[in-house]
């Protein structure tokens, strides 16, 4: 018998077949051989290395320039035949797409929100080349800090500008509210106060007119004369007319400004978040406080400089620096404490931010939410799919029995995930720009609405992108792998859905499930975890009276009295207020509770020293808020300028200051600071503890003093209103009152219970989304108990009608298959469970009177997800129950 002819095939065929050996088998079968084979001809007939060479440079090119072709084609057959698809079934599609776009775009609101906030540069010339300069670790509460954004003194500032060498130019800047407008039109407006180099520094360029310079701030007395504008204030209140001519005048807090010229569109200021109306320069007051951290500083890096750099250079500088600023009204050690404060320079790319530092953590947290809710829509799509994928196990089959491959089937399933998601992520980005919206008007206060650029960038589409991949890989790899992993022999025989590859299937869907419900308690604890810390926020008692407190603020520089008729004036504007028609208290005080304000004094007390929240308020204030003196006296008008100073103490400063024992007849003696003498107090009262500045944080030590004892009594006047009918109303009657009998006093009212809830929007926020989501991830959950158990009866159909034909009863193929999902279930809450006390670490700041891992929570939480997924078991497998035991047997 002859032997086989043996083709010798040249070594440069064999490493060119070994190239096209990476492509897809259709291009190797439809393009290949023809490649081949002019491959083989020209390099038999070449001679020598250099034409070999060309032939292979040829050839290679050639199959670089069809391949990605030859991709693109088979790209585009797989995308329309998964379209035909998608078109048979329009319900599972739009489903799928409408879940996809909720999920995804959920998740694209929260980050275009983090990357609005957090992630954005100023809109200035190279923010990367600015830095701030700040003290490290914070001033720690020395001195008055009555501002967001100030972190330094104007001396320190003065003392940075003279000495620094890190900078090419240096800057400060402060926010302050003003009021624009005659007497009679009185608007308060958000202005931004800045050195002359300010706008230079930024490279900001004006719109109109000119913009501030060091001409404008250097030695002008106080309150300066010149006054740039933004471009809304420009559009808003100056209809856009010509700037820069002297006749454009504004007049701020009673003083007149020339308009100089208008700031790009583009140009919010440095706080991110909020805005400004108008700048004004900063001036030389009567009186530079030394202690008083209102400016915020900054500069442009000197060309091969760094933040390292300069960090070292300011710290090098501080000892000099802080010793020239040191103010002299302090005691001592406090002064030392001062001068031990050290300079560091950090990033102002992204300027600065109070939304920023108050929702990263929150808005990271519910990202983190979103995208767990994301996965369970994902598994159960993912569950979907494979249902969807065991009805065409026959067609699958065939196609690889008559010599598809497998690769191409893949793609095949995989091009109808990518679609989905495509679409998905597509309708996403509209609904993201909508929810982004929603999430910014939920931060809306009464006092404030957050200004901010949502803009769909390149971090938005690029984020989107990547979650919509992310998805497709979750609920599309394993449908594809399954169904093109089953044998053709199997699938083909009659009744082969009780296979072992559906039971594969059915495997992983239980898989998905476990995942599902494991989430899903994940989320319900979170969700039940927020919804009762804000509960706990909204019925927590502070101690003081919320309903019917109204706050009115007074201003009355132009009555020019004197200092010492200022308690007697403001005696008398609280007694008219008394008098008005529904009121019932009224009262001053210096600081008003639960707003973040905050005052402190160091005092001695005996032979302890220590700190206190200090505040004056007037006769009335107790009553008025509801505060019950416990041991003693409170105030009374005969407490004066001209009587021996008194205070009232609450229950923790007894326990600090006096070790529980009675501390009334005792004295206090306050430590010196500007404007303030060190003075002494005779303690004649108690008061329970209330909260001082906020309901989140521990009562402190406190002292009340006499309004008409303050020593920083100003032209000014901020009263507590208690009255028996609703506070808007008496907000009413108050502004008409002053303006009838005291046309020249500024005055502004608002509602005492709003403002306290106004800080509580992180709760809010929290509480409200995370409750969604909790509750939209426990019917995801269900949704996708329920097709598991749906599936699970499909491919036991047969099982379960022998079992029927033999005898079984309802209640026993009821059980049989709740014992099956009820498994699955407890194995999902255990490994829950251990997830959110994982999980639970990153909470405890945001939570309010109960822990992460409050049992009470979690039992809850348990407790719920397996209800739900009880009603959603019981449903599919009391319909199997009812299966005819001869259609059973029939079915194919």
């Amino acid at each position: 018998m002859p032997g086989r002819v043996r083709t010798r095939i040249p070594p440069s065929t064999r490493a060119f077949r070994a190239l096209l050996s990476l492509y897809p088998s259709e291009f190797r079968d439809e393009y290949g051989r023809e490649v081949v084979m002019v491959f083989e001809d020209r390099h038999r007939d070449a001679s020598g290395i250099g034409q070999r060479a060309l032939v292979w440079i040829e050839a290679i090119a050639g199959v670089l320039t069809e391949a990605p072709k030859e991709h693109a084609r088979m790209v585009l057959q797989d995308l329309r035949f998964a379209a035909r698809l998608a078109r048979r079934s329009p319900a599972f599609t739009l489903t799928a797409i409408l879940t996809l776009a909720l999920g995804i775009g959920a998740n694209g609101a929260i980050f275009q929100l983090i990357d609005a906030v957090g992630l954005q540069a100023l809109p200035v010339r190279a923010p990367r080349e600015l830095a701030e300069v700040r003290i490290a670790g914070g001033n720690k509460g020395f001195g008055i800090n009555p501002g967001t954004y100030g972190g330094l003194t104007r001396p320190v500032w003065q003392e940075i500008e003279a000495h620094q060498e890190a900078f090419s130019s240096v800057a400060a800047w402060a926010l302050s509210d003003v009021r624009v407008g005659e007497r009679s039109s009185l608007q308060r407006q958000r202005a931004i106060v800045v050195s002359g180099e300010f706008f230079n520094t930024l490279g900001v360029r004006p719109h109109r007119g000119r913009l501030l310079d060091a001409a404008d701030s250097v030695s002008v007395p106080c309150p300066g004369s010149k006054a740039v504008v933004s471009h809304g204030y420009w559009q808003r209140a100056l209809g856009g007319r010509e700037i820069g001519k002297g006749d454009a005048l504004l007049k701020v807090d009673g003083a007149p400004f020339e308009i100089v010229g208008v700031t790009p569109p583009g140009f919010f200021g440095l706080a991110v978040g909020e805005t400004f109306d108008i700048a004004l320069p900063f001036c030389v007051p009567k009186v530079l406080r030394r202690d008083l951290f209102s400016v915020g500083v900054f500069g442009r890096l000197r060309p091969g400089w760094t933040i390292d750099r300069a960090t070292a250079h300011l710290d090098a500088l501080s000892t000099g620096i802080f010793e020239a600023a040191a103010p002299t009204d302090y005691s001592p050690d406090a002064i030392k404490r001062f001068k031990e404060f050290r300079l560091e320079a950090a990033s102002f790319a992204r300027g600065a931010s109070w939304l920023r530092s108050e929702y990263t953590t929150s808005l990271r947290l519910l990202l983190a939410i979103a995208g767990l809710v994301l996965l369970i829509a994902a598994a159960n799509l993912a569950n979907l799919l494979l249902a969807r994928a065991s009805a065409r196990e026959r067609e699958v089959a065939i196609r690889l029995a008559i010599g598809a491959s497998r690769g191409k089937l893949i793609r095949q399933f995989l091009a109808e995930s990518v679609l989905l998601a495509a679409l998905g992520a597509v309708f996403s980005i509209l609904l993201a720009r909508i929810l982004s919206r929603a999430l910014v008007w939920a931060l809306t206060t009464e006092g404030s609405a957050p200004t901010l650029t949502l803009a769909t960038n390149w971090r938005v589409l690029l984020f989107t992108a990547a979650v919509a991949c992310a998805t497709c890989i979750v609920f599309g790899v394993a449908p594809a792998l399954r169904a093109t992993g089953i044998r053709p022999a199997e699938a083909m025989k009659s009744g082969g859905r009780g296979a072992t590859e559906s039971r594969g299937h059915l495997a992983t869907q239980r898989v998905m499930v476990v995942t599902q419900v494991a989430v899903s308690l994940v989320l319900l604890v979170a969700a039940l975890l927020f919804v009762r810390s804000f509960r706990n926020l909204m019925t927590f008692d502070p101690g003081i009276r919320l309903d019917g407190i109204s706050i009115a603020f007074f201003g009355y520089p132009e009555t020019k009295l004197p200092p010492e008729r200022l308690a007697d004036f403001q005696r008398q504007l609280v007694d008219e207020i008394r008098r008005l028609p529904g009121i019932v208290n009224a009262a001053t005080t210096t600081n008003i509770p639960l707003l973040g304000a905050s005052w402190e004094h160091g005092l001695q007390i005996g032979a302890v020293e220590n700190s206190a929240k200090f505040t004056w308020v007037g006769p009335e204030y107790f009553n008025t808020m509801g505060v019950p003196i416990l041991e003693g006296r409170g105030f009374s008008v005969r407490d004066t300028r001209e009587s021996p100073r008194v205070a009232v103490v609450n229950q923790t400063f007894v326990r600090n200051f006096g070790g529980g024992a009675r501390v009334i007849g005792q004295t206090l003696r306050t430590s010196p600071e500007p404007g303030f003498p060190s003075t002494v107090y005779e303690i004649v009262g108690v008061i329970p503890d209330t909260r001082y500045s906020d309901i989140r944080n521990p009562t402190p030590p406190m002292v009340f003093a006499p309004d008409a004892q303050y020593p920083g009594l100003g032209p000014w006047a901020v009263v507590m209103i208690q009255s028996r009918i609703d506070p808007a109303a008496a907000v009413a009657a108050i502004a008409q009152h002053m303006s009838k009998a005291h046309p020249e006093i500024v005055a502004e009212s608002t509602l005492f219970q709003a403002r306290v809830r106004d800080r509580m929007v992180r709760d809010r926020l929290l509480a409200t989304l995370a409750g969604f989501f909790g509750i939209l991830a426990a019917v995801l959950a269900m949704v996708g108990l329920y097709g598991m158990i749906s599936f699970a009866v499909a491919q036991r159909r047969q099982e379960i009608g022998i079992r029927v034909a033999l005898g079984a009863n309802r209640r026993t193929v009821v059980t049989m298959l709740l014992r099956d999902a009820a498994r699955l279930v407890a194995i999902g809450v255990t490994i829950g469970m251990v997830l959110s006390l994982a999980a639970g670490r990153a909470a405890p700041a945001l939570l309010f009177g109960l822990e992460p891992h409050d049992p009470l929570t979690l039992g809850l939480a348990a407790i719920v997800l397996t209800v739900v997924a009880g009603a959603a078991s019981y449903l599919p497998a009391r319909g199997a129950s009812r299966l005819d035991p001869l259609a059973a047997l029939r079915h194919d």
